[in-house]
């Protein structure tokens, strides 16, 4: 089998989580396969969106992510999902249980961009290319 170079982000969240269904309700993720804890509890998880995979894994002390974006109320990474349909992912993730940061607006700079923050804490820009405006000088 050919692997193909490609990023596949692993979200940290808290322990004790039994609930993911976020990333299929907002963005339509499948749910390759996961693995629980012996209470039921999530321990990691696989998923796609549309060819381009993710995984969830709880935090472990042994693992070099050890704390979640929950325990300090941020994100040291902001995962960007190019769609075409930036403002039916937004909204459909928003209504999943997402909070607003900045909304969908078009930039200069020929992006139409929209951040938002899942249930856990993960940010999340919400993105398309658009034509850049004829006078952006960059």
């Amino acid at each position: 089998m050919e692997t193909k170079t490609a990023f596949a982000p692993l979200l940290t969240i808290n322990k004790g989580v039994t609930n993911i269904d976020f990333y299929k309700n907002a963005f339509g993720a499948v749910e390759n396969w996961r693995l629980n804890n012996d209470d039921g509890t999530m321990h990691v998880a696989e998923f796609m969106i549309d060819g381009a995979t993710f995984h969830l894994h709880e935090m472990m002390p042994t693992s070099p992510a050890k704390v979640s974006p929950e325990i300090f109320d941020t994100s040291t990474v902001t995962i960007g999902l190019f769609t075409a349909d930036v403002h039916g992912v937004f909204n459909q993730a928003i209504a999943a249980g997402a909070t607003i940061i900045s909304p969908v607006t078009d930039y200069e700079y020929g992006y139409r961009q929209g951040e938002l923050k899942d249930p856990f804490g993960h940010h999340w820009v919400i993105q398309c290319h658009i034509p850049a405006l004829p006078d952006w000088k960059g």
